[in-house]
């Protein structure tokens, strides 16, 4: 991933996940506790790649 395309990737804490995903976070919280939604920890805060959430997305409507 070139340095363009890796800026503005980083979602850093639920309430921006929720925002790129249309959910509450709640919601967030729960696919992340779960382990449904791929993601990571960064200090204190669940994250997650823009990229990697499409991903996924496109994954599941696949199936």
């Amino acid at each position: 991933m070139t340095k363009a395309e890796n800026d503005g990737d980083l979602l850093i804490g639920a309430a921006a996940i929720a925002k790129f995903l249309g959910i509450t976070p709640r919601q967030v919280y729960r696919l992340a506790y779960d382990d449904v939604m791929p993601h990571f920890k960064l200090g204190g805060s669940v994250a997650a790649r823009r990229s990697t959430l499409t991903k996924w997305m496109i994954d599941l409507e696949k199936n």
